[in-house]
């Protein structure tokens, strides 16, 4: 079995955003040199989150939309108590409901993912200087 880990950078662009990662993911796979396995993406932050879905233009802002509002549908009326430290619980709050991994499974080098799914960080609290780790095990 072979276990190969690499990093990216990703530079967000804005306070919510929508990054496509799934070329640098997929570049870092073909460095990697596993075949047959698994591809598992985690990002070291609390406020923002991985996902797998379609890169069209009306999704992404649908996506932004929802990682900003999301959040207050629970908010006390007092206010987030994190935001007493640092006015960002909204970000925190959406991380923890997108999650910080996603597992794809790889066949003959490459991700598998269907026509229309890429892989995505969602920014909450940017912009800002992230990293994506990523972990590919196999043969």
């Amino acid at each position: 079995m072979i276990i190969r880990s690499a990093s990216v950078p990703i530079e967000t662009p804005a306070v919510v955003s929508v990054v496509n990662m799934t070329a640098q993911a997929g570049s870092a796979l073909a460095r990697a040199g596993v075949g047959h396995g698994l591809a598992v993406f985690t990002v070291p932050h609390t406020t923002c989150g991985l996902c797998v879905n379609e890169d069209e233009a009306g999704l992404k802002e649908d996506l932004i939309h929802l990682a900003s509002c999301l959040p207050d549908s629970i908010r006390p009326k007092e206010g987030f108590h994190h935001d007493r430290i640092d006015d960002n619980a909204r970000a925190h709050l959406g991380a923890v409901l997108l999650g910080h991994s996603v597992t794809i499974p790889v066949v003959e080098g490459d991700l598998v993912l269907g026509s229309w799914q890429s892989l995505f960080l969602i920014e909450m609290d940017g912009p800002r200087s992230r990293r994506v780790d990523m972990l590919f095990m196999g043969e």
